[in-house]
């Protein structure tokens, strides 16, 4: 290679070093190194001559290439000459000392590159910058710097020369003025004293082994008696730190008794230099070196100085340290290293001061002591041992603190105690405990408070997390802990202020158990009698237990409680293993399942499952003595939850099961006294809780729970206390009342879980008797009745659960409930007495669900009775208002939350319903069924929506009862379907759509009853009443034309299935809904109405005048214009016969239609043969009439407008309408071909096309043309139920694009490909039916058919229909068609034949070559689309073509298609590329087509970054293809291997590899690929210049020296040159890199 090339280039090189793109600069520099390395001296040289030659560079340019020269040097030191060495070291001094001045950017490139050369060349270096330090002469500030980075990176260099320089710098330092040069000086200081000490710290590897500390020792002390006793008193901060940092290095170097002779001043001083600076970290460091010093010499002094220095250390430490500010944590722990220092040489007054500070009431001060601690506990262990009992004993003053950040660090300090045997000290228990209550803490409450700022705030859950993870670690990692913590950890589980710590206790003591258990080590066994602050067995049982129960509670505990439980099995009592191996895991694994959380978890059976573990457990323990036990300790444990009451609740359940295990009958009595004095009553959780349990109890025990029952009805309890002027006599009252409650709940209990054999006969005497004596009370003899609500509520529930009791035992024998209609009296008693205004107490749901229970038992109620129970609860419950209603506060309530309103409000609701199934249960006839419907009727049309929704729902919910419950023994009438369809159907078109859904299940019930009755089976399905259900969804849409269409099948169903006697029951009731409250409800009456006339009015015959009379008058007070327009309608299905005369006056209505025009058109597609005749009248219309016709745009501007023909446009908008009615679809489908190939014509026709203006019409103008013939088209394809031809088209928003002007042809594509794909066998006769519009005069309407013609040929259908022919036949003519458009879409459609029909390719393989390269040549082709089209097609036709047939054409179509490769239209450049790719089949094994490869190689190798992605992916795919013929094995496997369409390519890597294989295989034709390469320096893309810099780039990198001679380095050098001009940063950038390949 030249030298002068490589000049050139390296020149060039120097000359972009300043690029403004930062990019370009790397690569540059590296470009630069590249070279500097395969020639070092030259390159080195060339920079030198480009410094000396420009003088003025601008420092940023001078900076980049000292840096190069700096870097070349750095890794090419071995191989630079020593004449390069010495003028490269005189030219960085000559640069670092030019100016004065202090640059610094410029002078430390400088400096550096002397710093890289005394690596290797110190004597030289130290010769140059000692001439630029004499004595007596200030140095310049770089030489100092210089100097000082000289001793850090060559130690064994430097420190021989160290004692001179410090002797000629000793004057120095009394010169230096300026505070930068007494800094240089004091850092170059700093850097000596450390260097001198790695010298001597590695004296082995030392050049010289003779030098001594004491060398150095004099010329130290002089520096630093200057530093110290001058410098350090500087204002300026930056100085005062750095002659801080240097006093620190200095004092390991100075005499030891002048060092302690110094000490009491120098600790002081760096000690006051915290308050003057903010950066600590510096100056902790210098005291820690001090500190070391005089450790290591053993200093006297510097016990004098212990207070102050403590005193300033504990601040230090005791500062916030912030983790993500690094200097403030290196700060910390510089200070702990200085407390390690000291702790090593005064123990005990460090301890002393550190525990003393524990006790200050400073916060960040004991925070400071405790860190100090834990560095000492873990980092002086053996000073520390003596001083343990001392350090635990002072631990606890911070225990008691009540910061959390104060905390975190005690609990760092037990985790550091832990770890060194600590914990098992007498009181170490104390710090267990510590961690556990922390584990305990429950969330910091900060919803309404601002989150603060403070980096160390630590929230409860940061220090809960914590001791969380230190309990595991102290359990997992310190073994000798195990004895400490098991079984110890076990008292925690039940006092409940631990209860937050439950789940870390757990699995910490299963854990321990695990590991115990599995090594059979004796102390897993726990003797309770020696430990005698454990909880006993059975409490522990118990708590595990209640635990489980609220399994997500207090972080989780319910699963690691059971795991515990289980592990604890044999020292709970060693029965249970067996039960709870087989018992436990199943209930484990349902709380594991990922979704389950409180909200999934089914509560009642979980309990159950639980409970009945319990009973299982306590079976198999077999020992009345330990299950009496558990009762009692569960009785007495009951207390822990009184904060908890779902807690307590559960537990009252558990003595009950436990109590039916129980055989000792006075435990069971004793245990039941307990539970009832010690419960708290006034809760209405406890009273439900205890009342569970005494029934549970009752199951085992009966009599004694009976007998205990009404002992305590009789004791102390409810006698009232007396008291100094009964001033307490309210408050007793109450407490009474709430106790006769809890009592009365009792009874109901029982009642429900006594035997069901032993129950019956004690209802009335001992249950119901008692219940009655304690909620009516004597006064003189008068029962009076409660006010009490507690006592009612309890009363209602216990009557219902006695009547759930009853019903249970009736099934197995007979029994008459004589007190049941005194029971529902009173039931509907309190129903009454609630306030009609307001639902604010359970009374309610609670008296009807209790008069559902009693209902079903005997004797009947009357009829009188009936209507009443009813009439009171339907009024009662539907007259309420809304539940967004908040009723007013009165003084005694409390409101309830909105949440709580809504619950109670939908139990009221059900329970209505449940009572009216049970009163139908009673009587399930028709007369049953309208008994109760009477009372519900009337609040049906009710003017409030949430009247009407519970009134509907009821009704819902009934019928459907109804049905399900309804066995029809003999052919009966259901002689109310009339009526209740009258009133139930307008509702299905009610505002609510709540009321909506309601009405469809209702009548879809009512015509499932009808079909029973008329005697088909339970499981028939008609076709007509099951398609009602699917109205719902219409349903939710409140559109008016889906509810009257919903309305309208409805009424055809209901029609269907209506027995013709009560047909004139519903029209007349259907007259009155026409009036009815709701307007959307008379619009529905009005569908039915018309709809059900349609269908069955032929039967009505006589009724007709008096029909149209009533309508008549009704239409007189019809307001809603829907309403009338439905009226209308019934008047268009009679007008149907005059069907001429209808359609001229529709035609000349104003466009666009209004609504009435347009339901008349759409009414009449009811009627198939009306439709069909219609049809044919539009498509003759059409075809005959002009679609538009030419209108000047305005006098002024010369343009014409197209103006659509009215008439024409009229019958379209009709034809659209009439489609819409569904019933048009058989015509529709008859007349389909034609239908189909009119609408398209019309729609090219009217494509844009502007509206006809209609002066007197003010919306004519807002009718868009070619949008009513798509919309036509779009209803007869659903019409033709062609649903995937229509989901292809919406997907791909082809309905849009055939409206506008500009995506027409495309929206037309789109729709012959769905046809093509969807439709095929419908083709033909459309085909058929467009021929003739190819010879239109309307260019538009040719445009339209042959793109829809083009599109089919792309597909197999044209072949399998037998279209081909025709189609080919069309597209030939269409090629010398006059307009543009329809010749490319012809040329387009020949290029198709391949995809749709490859197989005839050849048939027509004349006429389609012919085509192609014609149209490759077109003349008249502004947007280069025929040409487009022509290639595109070409490429496809190729795949299929005989050789024979393209043989001689090849390398003719080659030529042609060279130039596009370079085209600026991306299309035009991808479809050449492909075309070229698709030939290569027709010349593999010919040279001249190899030739021809090779000539676009270069090419096709550059658009492999094209910007456009479809050209990257044709290029590589023309490539595969082509790989066989290139000629090169390796070539083709590189192409075939990575250049895949979907995989992503390394370009880099992958050039450099071809350009290997190129040189290898082709090394006569780099000349011809470096000159093609070059040409494309100047390519219009970016991508391709970068590309082609890449290309050379990697051809140079790769040549060897032989074959250099095929390129022309000349021009390379200079094109590379011009691109590192380049106005884009990547060309430069690559450009630069190719350049470091010039070596």
């Amino acid at each position: 290679m030249d030298d002068t090339d490589v000049e050139q280039v390296t020149l060039a090189l120097l000359d972009a070093a300043n690029d403004k793109d930062s990019e370009v600069q790397d690569q540059v520099r590296k470009s630069m190194l590249t070279l500097g390395k395969q020639q070092p001296d030259r390159v080195l040289a060339m920079c030198q001559d480009y410094l000396l030659k420009h003088p003025k560079l601008v420092v940023s340019h001078r900076v980049v290439v000292l840096q190069t020269i700096e870097l070349i040097v750095g890794c090419r030191i071995e191989e630079i000459s020593a004449p390069r060495i010495k003028s490269i070291i005189s030219l960085a001094s000559e640069e670092m000392t030019r100016s004065k001045d202090v640059v610094p950017d410029w002078q430390q490139a400088a400096s550096n590159i002397l710093v890289a050369v005394g690596n290797k060349h110190i004597n030289d270096i130290m010769e140059e910058i000692l001439s630029k330090f004499q004595p007596g002469f200030l140095p310049h500030f770089f030489v100092v710097q210089t100097l000082a980075n000289l001793s850090d990176s060559n130690v064994y260099g430097m420190v021989p020369f160290l004692n001179a320089i410090l002797g000629t710098m000793l004057p120095m330092l009394a010169m230096a003025k300026q505070d930068n040069m007494k800094w240089v000086f004091s850092s170059a200081l700093c850097h000596f004293s450390d260097s001198i000490l790695e010298y001597l710290a590695n004296l082995d590897k030392a050049p010289d082994p003779t030098v001594r500390k004491d060398t150095f020792s004099g010329e130290i002390y002089a520096a630093f008696d200057i530093l110290f006793n001058n410098w350090l008193q500087s204002r300026e901060p930056k100085l005062r730190l750095t002659v801080g940092e240097a006093v620190g290095s200095m004092c390991h170097l100075m005499a030891s008794d002048k060092l302690e002779e110094q000490l009491p001043r120098i600790i002081p001083t760096i000690v006051s230099l915290y308050k003057k600076n903010t950066e600590h970290y510096v100056i902790s460091k210098s005291l820690c070196q001090v500190l070391e010093a005089s450790v290591n010499m053993g200093s006297r002094v510097l016990e004098t100085q212990l207070d102050g220095l403590l005193l300033t250390l504990h601040q230090q430490v005791s500062a916030p340290v912030d983790y993500s500010d690094p200097p403030t944590v290196k700060n910390h722990n510089e200070v702990l290293r200085c407390f390690s220092l000291l702790a090593n040489s005064f123990p005990d007054r460090l301890v002393m001061y550190v525990l003393q500070r524990l006790e200050n009431s400073n916060e960040r001060s004991r925070m400071g002591s405790l860190a100090v601690l834990r560095h000492l506990i873990n980092s002086s262990s053996s000073t520390m041992e003596s001083k343990k009992l001392l350090i635990l004993a002072s631990i606890r003053q911070p225990m008691a603190d009540h910061s959390n950040k104060v905390k975190k660090r005690v609990v760092q300090v037990i985790s550091a105690m832990a770890h060194h045997g600590y914990l098992e000290l007498e009181g170490g228990e104390l710090l267990v405990r510590f961690i556990v209550q922390n584990c305990a803490l429950h969330d910091t409450y900060q919803s309404h408070q601002r989150a603060t700022s403070d980096p160390e705030e630590v929230t409860n859950e940061a220090l809960r997390t914590m001791c969380d993870s230190t309990l595991h670690l102290l359990t997992t990692t310190v073994g000798r802990l195990a004895d400490v913590l098991w079984p110890k950890l076990l008292y925690y589980l039940t006092p409940s202020q631990f209860s937050n710590a439950t789940t870390p206790l757990c699995k910490s003591l299963i854990v321990l158990g695990n590991k115990k258990k599995s090594n059979q080590e004796p102390s897993f066994k726990i003797d309770f009698t020696q430990e005698v602050n454990l909880p006993s067995p059975q409490t522990l049982m118990i708590r595990l237990l209640v635990n489980a129960a609220f399994p997500f509670n207090s972080r989780g505990h319910g699963p690691p409680s059971l795991s515990l439980l289980q592990i604890l099995s044999i020292n709970i009592h060693p029965k249970t293993e067996t039960v709870w191996e087989k018992e436990i895991p199943p209930l484990l694994s349902l709380l594991e399942v990922s979704e389950s959380t409180a909200e999934s978890l089914d509560k009642k059976k979980w309990d159950e499952k639980l409970l009945e573990l319990l009973s299982q457990t306590l079976t198999s323990i077999e020992d009345d003595k330990w299950v009496c036990q558990f009762a009692a300790e569960a009785t007495r444990y009951l207390s822990t939850y009184n904060n908890a009451l779902e807690e307590k609740s559960f537990l009252y359940r558990c003595i009950g099961v436990t109590l039916q295990q129980c055989f000792n009958k006075e435990v069971v009595k004793k245990q039941l006294q307990e539970v009832l004095l010690a419960a708290r009553h006034n809760d209405a959780i406890e009273r439900e809780g205890v009342a569970m349990g005494v029934g549970l109890c009752a199951n085992s025990h009966l009599e004694g729970t009976l007998a205990k029952l009404d002992e305590f009805g009789k004791s102390d309890a409810f006698k009232k206390s007396p008291s100094i002027f009964n001033l307490l006599k309210e408050r007793n009252e109450v407490e009474v009342e709430k106790v006769k409650s809890t009592l009365i709940l009792c009874y109901g209990h029982v009642a429900l879980n006594a035997p069901p054999e032993k129950i019956l006969s004690r209802i009335d005497q001992d249950i119901l008797r008692c219940i009655s004596k304690h909620f009516n009370t004597k006064v003189l003899g008068i029962k009076v009745e409660t006010k009490d609500l507690t006592m009612k509520l309890s009363l209602i529930q216990s009557v219902g659960l006695i009547a759930r009791a009853i019903s249970r035992c009736v099934k197995k024998q007979g029994y008459i409930f004589s007190r049941k209609q005194e029971l529902i009296t009173v039931m509907l008693d309190f129903m009454k007495s609630e306030p009609s205004d307001s639902l604010k107490t359970p009374v309610r749901p609670l008296v009807m669900t209790t008069c559902a229970n009693l209902m079903s038992l005997d004797p009947p109620l009357s009829e009188n009775e009936s209507f009443d129970l009813l009439k009171v609860c339907v009024n009662g419950v539907l007259s309420l208002p809304p539940d967004t209603h908040t009723p007013e506060k009165t003084k005694d309530e409390e409101i309830l939350d909105p949440k709580q309103r809504k619950v109670l409000y939908r139990d009221t609701l059900a329970a209505l319903q449940e009572l009216l199934r049970s009163i139908l249960a009673r009587d399930p006839s028709p007369d049953g069924l309208q008994g109760i419907f009477k009372h519900i009727e009337s609040w049906l049309g009710s003017v409030h929506d949430h009247e009407r929704e519970r009134a509907i729902t009821a009704t819902s919910n009934l019928l459907t009862y109804y049905l399900e419950s309804l066995t029809v023994k003999c052919m009966v009438s259901f002689h109310n379907l009339g009526a209740l369809l009258g009133r139930l159907s307008p509702r299905c078109s009610d505002p609510l759509p709540a009321v909506r859904a309601a009405a469809v299940d209702c009548i879809y019930t009512l015509l499932s009853i009808q079909l029973r009755y008329e005697g088909f089976s339970l499981d028939y399905r008609d076709e007509g009443v099951e398609g009602l259900l699917p109205l719902k969804e219409a349903l939710e849409n409140p559109d008016h034309s889906v509810l009257y269409k919903t309305c309208s099948d409805l009424t055809k169903v209901m029609s269907k299935r209506l027995p013709q006697q009560q047909l004139t029951t519903l029209v007349f009731m259907l007259f009155e809904g026409l009036v009815d409250s709701q307007a959307n409800c008379c619009r529905a009456s009005s569908v039915i109405l018309n709809t059900l006339l349609k269908n069955r009015g032929a039967g009505l015959q006589e009724l007709v005048p008096e029909m149209l009379e009533v309508l008549h008058v009704r239409l007189q007070s019809i307001t809603e214009e829907q309403v009338r327009v439905a009226v209308g309608q019934t008047v268009l299905i009679l007008a149907s016969q005059h069907l001429q005369t209808v359609i001229n006056t529709l035609v000349n209505q104003p466009l666009p239609y209004d609504s009435w025009t347009s339901e008349m058109w759409m009414a009449m597609g009811a009627d198939p043969i009306v439709a069909n005749q219609i049809m044919e009248m539009v498509m003759e219309k059409l075809v005959i009439t002009a679609p538009y016709v030419d209108k000047k745009e305005s006098m002024m501007r010369g343009g014409m407008t197209k103006v659509a023909t009215n008439q024409p446009l009229a019958m379209t908008c009709g034809l659209k309408e009439l489609l819409l009615n569904g019933q048009a679809q058989e015509p529709a489908v008859s007349l389909f071909p034609q239908l189909f190939s009119c609408l398209t014509v019309r729609l090219g026709a009217s494509v844009g096309v502007m509206p006809p203006k209609d002066n007197n019409h003010k919306h004519s103008g807002s009718l868009h043309v070619a949008g009513v013939a798509a919309e036509a088209l779009r209803i007869l394809l659903a019409r033709a139920q062609l649903d995937e031809v229509m989901k292809r088209l919406d997907e791909d928003n082809a309905w849009d694009a055939m409206k506008e002007l500009n995506t027409h042809v495309t929206g037309v594509t789109l729709l012959a490909r769905a046809m093509a794909k969807h439709a095929g066998p419908r083709l033909p006769a459309i085909v058929e039916s467009l021929c003739p519009s190819l010879n239109n005069i309307y260019e538009c309407q040719r445009i339209t058919v042959t793109a829809f013609f083009s599109e089919l040929l792309n597909h197999h259908v044209a072949t399998e229909l037998l279209l081909i022919d025709v189609l080919m036949n069309n597209m030939m003519e269409r090629i010398s068609d006059p307009c543009c458009t329809v010749r490319m879409l012809a040329v387009r459609g020949l290029g198709n034949i391949a995809v749709g029909s490859p197989e005839k390719v050849n048939k027509y393989a004349k006429e389609l070559l012919a085509a192609m390269s014609s149209g490759m040549e077109e003349k008249d082709d502004p947007g280069k689309l025929i040409t487009l089209e022509a290639m595109s097609g070409l490429s496809k036709v190729l795949l299929y073509l005989d050789k024979n047939n393209v043989h001689l054409l090849v390398v003719y179509i080659f030529m042609k298609i060279r130039p596009f490769l370079e085209s600026d239209n991306d299309d035009i450049r991808c479809a050449s590329i492909l075309l070229m790719g698709n030939l290569s089949k027709f010349g593999s094994g010919e040279q001249v087509f190899k030739d021809q490869i090779h000539n676009v190689l270069v090419s096709l190798l550059l658009h492999l970054v094209d910007p456009n992605a479809q050209v990257v992916k044709a290029c590589k795919y023309a490539m595969r293809v082509c790989a066989p013929v290139v000629g090169s094995e390796q070539i083709t496997a590189m192409f075939q291997n990575h250049l895949h369409e979907d995989k992503s390519l390394h370009y880099g890597e992958f050039i450099n590899d071809l350009t290997k294989y190129l040189i290898q295989d082709f090394p006569g034709m780099l000349n011809f690929y470096h000159i093609s390469v070059i040409q494309f320096f100047k390519s219009n893309w970016a991508e391709v210049r970068a590309a082609a810099a890449m290309f050379i780039g990697f051809l140079l990198g790769n040549i060897q020296q032989e074959h250099l001679s095929h390129l022309n380095m000349g021009t390379i050098s200079k094109g590379l040159v011009v691109l590192l001009q380049d106005p884009d940063p990547v060309v430069r950038a690559k450009a630069a890199e190719a350049m470091g390949h010039f070596h």
